[in-house]
C-alpha cells in the first residue's frame, strides 16, 4: 500500500511538472507574439526609436525630391508649383523665382504632409541671390518657418498666408541689424511675458543678425503650449498659450465649442520673394 501511494505521489508531481513546462512554453510564445505585435504597431505609426527605446530625430526632407510635401501659392490650387518655385537641386531644397515675370503677391509655402503638436524642429537655411522684381518692400532676405498651420487644403484660393505661428527669417544686408527669430502671429495671438502680443510680429528678446550667404540653424520647441525660438543653439525668444483670433475671418472657423487654443498643425516653409535654401529639416517629437 505504501509503495502504491508513493507511486501516485510521484506521478502527481510529474504531471504537475509537465503542466508547468507546458504553461511556461505558451507564456513565452505569447510574450514573443506580443512583442512582435508591438513592434509592428510602432513601425506602422512611423515612430522611430534608437537602440535604447528613445525617440530620435526624423528627417522631413529626403534630399532628393518633394515627396511628403505640398505646395500652396496664392492664386493657385494646392499642389500647383507655379514657376517651379520649390525645387530640389544637389541635395538642397531651394526656393527660386527665375520663372516669375513679377512676384505680384504670389506668396506661397511648402507644407509637410503630417500635423504635429509637441516637438523640437531644426531647420538649416541660408539666403542667396537677389530679391525678385515686384516683391513687397519688406521682401529683402525675408522668409519664414510656419508652424501650427491650418491645412493647405482649407486655404482660400487667393489667401496669402495661412492661419499659423511663424518663426520669421531675416538676413542682414551687410551693415544694418535685421534680427532673426521674431514671432509673427497670423490669425492667432500669444502671451509674451504674460501679456498678449500687441503687433503682428514681435522681435526676439535676444537680437542676432546674420549677413551674407552663411548657413544658419533655426529651432522651434513646443511643449504643451510653451514655445521657444532658438538660433544656432541659443534661445532668443519664449512665449506661451497660442490662441485663434476670434476676429480673424479665417481663424474664427477653427474655434470649436469655445475652445480657441492652438495645439497642433502643419509645418511649412515660406516663399516670400527672396531666394532661400534649406538643407536640413529634422523633427524630434515629444
Amino acid at each position: 500500500m505504501t509503495i502504491v501511494l508513493r507511486r501516485n505521489h510521484s506521478l502527481y508531481f510529474f504531471f504537475n511538472y509537465l503542466t508547468l513546462i507546458h504553461n511556461l512554453y505558451h507564456y513565452m510564445i505569447f510574450n514573443r507574439l506580443l512583442l512582435l505585435s508591438f513592434s509592428f504597431f510602432l513601425s506602422s505609426h512611423n515612430t522611430q526609436l534608437n537602440n535604447d527605446g528613445i525617440k530620435k530625430w526624423i528627417s522631413l526632407f529626403n534630399g532628393k525630391n518633394l515627396d511628403n510635401w505640398q505646395v500652396k501659392i496664392a492664386g493657385y490650387l494646392p499642389g500647383e508649383n507655379y514657376g517651379h518655385t520649390f525645387r530640389v537641386e544637389d541635395g538642397i531644397l531651394s526656393v527660386r523665382y527665375n520663372q516669375y515675370d513679377s512676384f505680384s503677391n504670389k506668396f506661397g509655402a511648402l507644407y509637410y504632409k503630417k500635423k504635429f503638436s509637441n516637438y523640437r524642429l531644426k531647420v538649416e537655411y541660408r539666403f542667396v541671390g537677389e530679391t525678385t522684381p515686384g516683391a513687397p518692400s519688406w521682401g529683402f532676405r525675408d522668409g519664414g518657418i510656419q508652424y501650427h498651420c491650418q491645412p493647405a487644403s482649407s486655404m482660400d484660393l487667393t489667401q496669402s498666408f495661412p492661419v499659423c505661428l511663424e518663426y520669421n527669417l531675416h538676413g542682414g544686408n551687410g551693415k544694418d541689424e535685421r534680427p532673426v527669430g521674431e514671432i509673427c502671429a497670423s490669425g492667432t495671438y500669444v502671451e509674451i511675458n504674460g501679456k498678449r502680443n500687441q503687433s503682428y510680429c514681435t522681435p526676439a528678446s535676444v537680437k542676432k543678425t546674420f549677413h551674407g550667404d552663411q548657413w544658419v540653424l533655426a529651432e522651434i520647441e513646443i511643449r504643451d503650449g510653451k514655445i521657444k525660438h532658438f538660433v544656432n543653439g541659443e534661445e532668443i525668444l519664449q512665449f506661451a498659450n497660442p490662441r485663434y483670433d476670434p476676429n480673424h475671418p479665417v481663424a474664427k472657423n477653427f474655434i470649436i465649442n469655445g475652445n480657441d487654443f492652438v495645439k497642433e498643425g502643419y509645418i511649412s516653409l515660406q516663399s516670400n520673394s527672396h531666394p532661400i535654401d534649406f538643407r536640413k529639416i529634422e523633427i524630434l517629437e515629444y
